[in-house]
C-alpha cells in the first residue's frame, strides 16, 4: 500500500510542479494530455491488478516483493514528457545553482555564470523505488536515476586580467539516489502540505570540461579549480541534508527546514601500520576530515614528515545536521610538496553508530576506496576519539565556571555547560574567548604485563615500562623484572597535567641488557576515558610488537582552571 500511495503522490507532484513551471500554454496543453495518459495507465493496472487473487505470480511484472521496486513503465512516459521538464527544469536549476556557483568561485575568477544551460533530450532512467518506513508523519521516497545526458551547459568565465573563456560541460554521466519527502498528511487534496527533495547519494558523477575555441591549460590550475567549484555547489545546493521546499498547501513548514541537531568532536590520535608512498624515506602522512565534503567543512591534519605511525593528537569539530544518516569520512594522504597528495587510505563512522553523550573510542581500518568493501590490502589503520552531542541534552556533571565562557563541546560535558546552537554558525566553529583547561593529578599504576615477545637467545627478556606525558615529556620508569615474559610491577607514578584534554599518555616496554636495550612496544593513550570516568582499570594490547598486553590502572584527580587566550 505505501508503494501505490507513495507512486500515485510522485504522478500527482509531478502534474503540480511541472505544470506550473512550463509558460508555454501549448506545451502545458501537450503535458497534460501525457500525464493523462501515465495516470490513467498507472490507474488501470491498479484497478485490474487488484481483483486478482492475492498471489504474488498473478502481479504483473513491475510488481516486486521487495523495497525496490521496477518503474520501467515510468520511464517510458518520462520520455515523451521530457521535453517539456526539460523547458520548466531548466530555468528552476540555473536559477539555484548560479548563486551557489557564485558563492564558491575560485579566487583567480572575477565572474562565473551559465550562459547557456538545457537538460538536452536524453531522459533520465528511474531504475528503482523504494519506501521507507521512517516513523515520520509522512512518506519518504527515494528514488535511483541513472543518466548519461547530452546537456548544453555553457558558462561564461572571466578572469581579473580581463580574459573571458567560453567553457562547456559536457560527457556528463550521473548515478545516484533522490529522496522525496511528502509532509505532512493532510485530509486535504492532494493529502500532503509540502514536498522535500534532496539527492540523498551521489553514486557517481562524471564530467568534463573543455575551452569553446581554446585550451583549457592556458591558465594553470583552471580546470581543477571549476570542477572543483561545480561539485562543491552540487554538494551544498541539493546534496543530503540539504533539501528544498515546496509548498503545496498553506501553512508553517519551518520544521522540514535544515538545521543543526547538534556537535560532533573528533580527536585524531594517530595512526599505525601506514602504507609506505615514498621510494626514499617514508610517507608525510597528513588527514582530512569532513561529515558534509565541502571545502569550508573540510577539517585538515598537520603533516607529520617521514612516518608510517603518526601521532597527531588533533581536535575537530563538526556541525551534523542528520545523525540518522550522516558519517565522518578520514582520508589519509601522503604529502607530495608542490604535487597533489597521494591517498594512503580512507575509513568512515556512521553517526547513528554513536552513543549521544558518550565517547567512542575506535581504531578503523583504511581501505582504498568507501564504496569497495572487498579491499584486503593492508594500507594501515587510524585511531580515533568520537563524541556526539546532541544541542539541548542534559548531563549530571556540575558546571564550576560562569555559563558565559566559551568551551568545546566535550568541555561542556565534562563541566556540564550543556550544548547550544550558538556552535552552529559558519561550519560549527565556536568563537572561542577563552581555552578552558582541564588540570588534575593523574596516577598511573602499571600493574603487570602478558605474553611479551622473547627477546634473549634463552627465549627470555628483562623487562621493564617508561611512562611519558607527551606534552611535558616528563618521565617515570619501573623496575626491571628479570628474565620474564609476563611481568609484575605494580608501581604508580603521579603526573601533574596542565591541559588534561589536550596531553596523552606515552608507554613503551623496553628489554634491559647490559650493553643497551631492546624496544619491546608501546601503548598510547589519551585522557579523554579517565577524564570521564575518573578511575578505571584497563588491559591494552602493544603496538609495534609481535605481542603482549599491558595491564594498567589509571586514577584522574581534577583541579580544572581556566585562562584568557
Amino acid at each position: 500500500m505505501g508503494f501505490v500511495l507513495g507512486v500515485v503522490i510522485g504522478v500527482l507532484v509531478g502534474v503540480c510542479l511541472i505544470v506550473c513551471f512550463v509558460k508555454s500554454e501549448n506545451a502545458r496543453s501537450k503535458l497534460r494530455s501525457e500525464l493523462a495518459t501515465t495516470i490513467a495507465a498507472f490507474a488501470r493496472m491498479t484497478v485490474e491488478d487488484s481483483r486478482k487473487i492475492f498471489t504474488p505470480e498473478q502481479y504483473p511484472p513491475w510488481v516486486v516483493f521487495s523495497n525496490q521496486q521496477k518503474l520501467n513503465w515510468l520511464n517510458s512516459h518520462l520520455e515523451k514528457i521530457w521535453p517539456y521538464v526539460d523547458e520548466a527544469a531548466s530555468e528552476v536549476v540555473r536559477s539555484n545553482v548560479e548563486p551557489i556557483l557564485e558563492q564558491y568561485r575560485p579566487m583567480i575568477l572575477a565572474s562565473l555564470k551559465f550562459s547557456k544551460f538545457t537538460l538536452g533530450t536524453v531522459a533520465p532512467q528511474f531504475t528503482g523505488i523504494s519506501i521507507l518506513e521512517d516513523g515520520s508523519e509522512g512518506i519518504t521516497m527515494e528514488l535511483e536515476m541513472n543518466w548519461d545526458g547530452n546537456p548544453s551547459i555553457i558558462l561564461d568565465i572571466k578572469t581579473y586580467v580581463g580574459v573571458a573563456l567560453p567553457v562547456q560541460v559536457k560527457n556528463i554521466g550521473f548515478t545516484g539516489i533522490f529522496r522525496l519527502i511528502f509532509r505532512p498528511l493532510v485530509d486535504e487534496f492532494p493529502c500532503f502540505g509540502a514536498i522535500c527533495y534532496s539527492l540523498r547519494k551521489k553514486k557517481k558523477l562524471d564530467f568534463t570540461l573543455k575551452v569553446i575555441g581554446g585550451d583549457m591549460t592556458a591558465i594553470p590550475g583552471i580546470s581543477d579549480a571549476i570542477e572543483g567549484t561545480i561539485r562543491d555547489a552540487i554538494e551544498d545546493s541539493i546534496t543530503w541534508p540539504v533539501r528544498k521546499i515546496i509548498p503545496i498547501l498553506p501553512g508553517d513548514y519551518s520544521d522540514l527546514e535544515l538545521k543543526p541537531t547538534g556537535v560532533l568532536e573528533v580527536k585524531l590520535v594517530q595512526a599505525k601500520e601506514l602504507t609506505n608512498k615514498d621510494v626514499i624515506g617514508k610517507s608525510d602522512p597528513f588527514a582530512e576530515l569532513y561529515v558534509r565534503p565541502i571545502r569550508d567543512r573540510t577539517k585538515k591534519s598537520k603533516t607529520i614528515n617521514n612516518q608510517l605511525n603518526p601521532v597527531w593528537n588533533e581536535h575537530f569539530e563538526f556541525v551534523v545536521e542528520d545523525p540518522l544518516t550522516q558519517h565522518l569520512v578520514i582520508k589519509i594522504y601522503d604529502d607530495e610538496g608542490i604535487q597533489a597528495a597521494e591517498l594512503i587510505g580512507c575509513a568512515h563512522v556512521r553517526l547513528n553508530e554513536l552513543e549521544p553523550g558518550k565517547v567512542k573510542d575506535v581504531w578503523l581500518k583504511l581501505v582504498k576506496d568507501l564504496e569497495i568493501q572487498r579491499d584486503q590490502k593492508n594500507r594501515g589503520q587510524v585511531h580515533l576519539e568520537l563524541f556526539y552531542y546532541p544541542y539541548g541534552m542534559k548531563n549530571e556533571f556540575s558546571n564550576p565556571f560562569a555559563p558565559n565562557v566559551p568551551m568545546t563541546t566535550l568541555e561542556k560535558v565534562l563541566k556540564g555547560g550543556g550544548g547550544g546552537q550558538e556552535a552552529a554558525q559558519n561550519g560549527g566553529e565556536i568563537n572561542r574567548r577563552k581555552d578552558v583547561i582541564i588540570r588534575g593529578v593523574l596516577s598511573v599504576t602499571v600493574i603487570s604485563a602478558d605474553d611479551l615477545a622473547p627477546t634473549d637467545l634463552m627465549g627470555k627478556a628483562d623487562p621493564y615500562v617508561v611512562v611519558t606525558m607527551k606534552k611535558t615529556e616528563r618521565k617515570n620508569k619501573t623496575r626491571v623484572v628479570p628474565e620474564s615474559l609476563n611481568p609484575v610491577w605494580n608501581q604508580t607514578f603521579d603526573f601533574v597535567v596542565e591541559d588534561g584534554l589536550h596531553d596523552m599518555l606515552i608507554l613503551e616496554v623496553w628489554d634491559h641488557d647490559t650493553f643497551g636495550k631492546d624496544y619491546m612496544g608501546r601503548c598510547i593513550l589519551t585522557l579523554t576515558r579517565v577524564l570521564m570516568e575518573g578511575e578505571y582499570k584497563e588491559t591494552f594490547e602493544l603496538d609495534e610488537a609481535k605481542s603482549g598486553k599491558l595491564n594498567l590502572h589509571l586514577k584522574w584527580a581534577p583541579q580544572p582552571i581556566y585562562r584568557d587566550s
